[in-house]
């Protein structure tokens, strides 16, 4: 890959961030285990066993309890773009956390009811939303290029961390109350690290805060002298007033929608909503609910749970692998090479089922393929789609153009689980797989000769090249 801006700030630079990221990490932490949690209150709930009981719950209402932590999430993202330009990132965090703790305080503080679980999700979707645009923005703004594919892409391994948290303390205590009781050490860690994190330098620029912005930026670079950081600080100050400008010439105009049909915004934007759709696809998210289902299909000698519990391992292994070789590859080659293997491995899965299912090997074959399918996905097609957020958007749309993409993810995430079983119903189980590995084809093409490559460079890079390339 080119190779493009490098600071030279070295190791203690490296490690100053990863440290000042620590907020954004228990914030995805948190995002895994408030999507996992409502699976885990329906098992409980359909076990009927102990404390895990409600009396009179019906199938609807379950399926409620699971849907709202998608549907809840795009409110928050929309209440976090029109307050995170103004208060700026910690004090959003910190809201974060209390909308977390509270989630907790409903079920520890109220009769468990239908009503109180409804709460309980709506409210952990609502953390989720704001914590999705607020670790992406934040890891965008603060790190320097040759630096931000590999730590925001480390924000999908936390995620996963967050899952196996949760996961493991409900298998020890076999009680859901308890295990969220539990995750309360999560945002309460996270107030702790909160008090050390500073604002982006970006967002104190925004703000006319030029000497606390150079002085932030010094430090993010391993406490290095004013001199040391001259070039990237010219660079972010010519970033937020280019972005400055055009937000001046969009409010010369009446017209609401100006501010979305600005070209700063509505080429990224494009980008973007068309990458989540098949990002989406291509990462099972359709399936996710119903893994079990899956692998049963697969009639494997494996067992059920024990391929379920496998399946964030596997994502974790690929995100590690999207860690290292982001910088060395470049978020393009790493896109277009891990969409193509998941829509052959999905393609190829879909003819053996049909076509040689009665095969010694077939039931293995399936479920290699499966997993190296989810291995690819994490490793390219899924977590890079999020780091390309945090890069794309010019400054002063970045929070609407963050939370517009955070909120149209899970409303597609909704749709796509609540109508799985319906299209496997209505076309056959591997019809399916061989419908997703068409759509991911398809997919390859379209950014084949869309997708730019933004690793290794500048935020005020991006947003030229956005300018010069039509999406």
């Amino acid at each position: 890959m080119k190779q493009g801006v490098d600071f030279g700030y070295g190791i203690k630079s490296t490690l100053v961030q990863c440290l000042v990221l620590t907020t954004t990490y228990f914030l995805n932490v948190q995002q895994g285990i408030d999507v996992m949690m409502p699976t885990i209150i329906i098992g409980a709930l359909e076990s009927n066993t102990g404390d895990n009981s409600v009396p009179g719950i019906t199938a609807e209402q379950i399926s409620w309890i699971g849907s709202l932590v998608y549907l809840s999430p795009p409110i928050g993202s929309l209440f976090l773009s029109l307050v995170q330009v103004r208060l700026g990132h910690r004090a959003c965090m910190a809201l974060t956390n209390l909308i977390q703790l509270s989630a907790v305080l409903v079920v520890v503080l109220f009769p468990i009811t239908v009503s109180t679980l409804y709460a309980c999700s709506m409210l952990m979707g609502l953390s989720t939303g704001f914590a999705t645009g607020l670790s992406i923005s934040y890891s965008g703004e603060v790190c320097e290029p040759k630096l931000r594919g590999s730590l925001t892409s480390a924000l999908n391994v936390f995620y996963f961390v967050g899952f196996f948290f949760v996961s493991t303390t409900y298998a020890i205590t076999k009680s859901w109350k308890q295990s969220l009781i539990i995750t309360v050490a999560v945002p309460l860690a996270n107030m702790v690290t909160l008090s050390l994190t500073p604002d982006s330098p970006m967002w104190l620029l925004s703000r006319g805060k030029t000497d606390k912005a150079r002085k932030v930026l010094m430090k993010l670079r391993g406490y290095v002298s004013e001199e040391k950081c001259a070039t990237e600080f010219q660079e972010m100050v010519q970033y937020v007033s280019l972005s400055a400008k055009s937000e001046e010439a969009k409010q010369k105009t009446t017209s609401i929608l100006c501010n979305y049909s600005h070209p700063g915004l509505a080429s990224p934007l494009k980008l973007m909503l068309i990458y989540i759709f098949f990002s989406n696809v291509m990462s099972g998210v359709p399936y996710a609910p119903y893994l079990m289902h899956v692998f049963e299909s697969f009639k494997t000698e494996a067992e059920p749970a024990w391929a379920m519990s496998a399946y964030p391992g596997f994502s974790i292994i690929g995100n590690v692998f999207t860690i290292l070789l982001v910088h060395r590859l470049g978020k393009r080659c790493l896109v277009l090479s891990t969409i193509t293997f998941c829509s052959m491995s999905y393609l190829l899965i879909g003819f053996i089922g049909q076509f040689y299912a009665d095969a010694e090997y077939a039931p293995w074959a399936k479920l290699a393929l499966f997993f190296g399918s989810t291995v690819s996905s994490s490793l390219g097609i899924m977590p890079i789609g999020w780091i390309l957020m945090s890069e794309v958007f010019p400054m002063k749309s970045k929070n609407l153009g963050c939370s517009i993409c955070s909120g149209v993810y899970f409303f597609l995430s909704f749709f796509m689980t609540k109508f799985y079983m319906d299209l496997e119903r209505f076309i056959g189980f591997y019809n399916t797989f061989v419908l997703f590995g068409g759509v991911g084809l398809i997919g390859l093409v379209y950014f084949y000769f869309r997708l730019p490559e933004t690793e290794n460079k500048t935020l005020k890079e991006i947003a030229e090249q956005f300018k010069l390339e039509p999406v």
